[in-house]
């Protein structure tokens, strides 16, 4: 994970392949999938809505198994 200013975040593809899952309050709190795989992308930050927080692994050319001080979930037990 990773963040960004709000200002700062364009989804340049693929706005459309998203799905949202709103809730707490008044439903200001948003995680975004991937409408096709399931992936978690990215969600506006609870503990400051100025951010957005994004899933690194989502971007294009980027190995975040190639992180070696950055502990990488994968799915199985580490």
């Amino acid at each position: 994970m990773s963040k960004i200013k709000l200002q700062n975040l364009k989804v340049i593809k693929g706005s459309d392949q998203l799905s949202v899952y709103k809730f707490g309050k008044k439903g200001h709190t948003e995680h975004f999938f991937c409408k096709n795989c399931g992936i978690y992308t990215h969600h506006r930050s609870f503990t400051n809505p100025k951010n957005y927080e994004f899933n690194v692994a989502c971007i294009d050319n980027i190995d975040t198994f190639k992180f070696k001080d950055i502990p990488v979930f994968d799915g199985e037990k580490l």
